[in-house]
């Protein structure tokens, strides 16, 4: 199973910007599916977004559409969000995950990193 592992959390104050990495242990076959989920303190997992290893199609969830950007570096297997306008909302544990199919469910992804916080205060 491929390794994920996260980083470029931090704490930061509103309006601030971020940028998250995972870089994977292993190449993705060609109809994988990365994705960024976050967790907020005592609240579920949730979708952040998604983007098909090929032909590079991302999907937001509706919170940070327009905010956050996420792209890939395919000769280096890494995975990114770059997050623009931070609100406190966004407090979260942030993990990536990888799978084979389009979905905001958490159930449909098998790899996961071991997530990073990011913390929005002022």
């Amino acid at each position: 199973q491929v390794q994920l592992r996260e980083s470029g959390g931090g704490s930061v104050q509103p309006g601030d910007s971020l940028r998250l990495s995972c870089v994977a242990s292993a190449r993705p076959f060609s109809r994988s599916v990365e994705a960024w989920f976050r967790q907020p303190p005592g609240k579920e997992r949730e979708f952040v977004a998604l983007i098909r290893w090929h032909g590079g199609s991302a999907f937001y969830a509706d919170s940070v559409k327009g905010r956050f950007t996420i792209s890939r570096d395919n000769p280096a297997n890494t995975l990114y969000l770059q997050m623009d306008s931070l609100k406190p909302e966004d407090t979260a544990v942030y993990y990536c995950a990888r799978g084979s199919e389009d979905s905001s469910s958490h159930q449909a992804y098998d790899s996961w990193g071991q997530g990073t916080q990011v913390t929005v205060a002022s």
